[in-house]
């Protein structure tokens, strides 16, 4: 069961609530929406290796910048760019 936490402002009481079924729904749905709307770049930024590491796979070269190419293209796959 999923509740809510009730605060009086006056005075300072707490009470807790179950949710209905409907209320946790439109939570859900509500919760979908948001996640839909950030974008596909703020998505990828927080999986791509840090530029730290990608700029020392590229400094090594040979194996390192083809493993790190890859880490790279893997999160492009994942979150693809949007079609406008």
């Amino acid at each position: 069961m999923t509740h809510r936490i009730v605060v009086n402002v006056q005075t300072g009481e707490t009470s807790q609530v179950d949710l209905t079924a409907e209320e946790v729904s439109a939570l859900q749905v509500a919760e979908e929406i948001r996640l839909s709307q950030i974008s596909y770049a703020t998505k990828r930024q927080s999986e791509y290796p840090t530029i730290g590491d990608q700029l020392d796979a590229l400094w090594k070269g040979g194996d390192a910048q083809t493993e790190m190419l890859a880490k790279v293209m893997a999160v492009k796959a994942k979150y693809p760019k949007e079609q406008a």
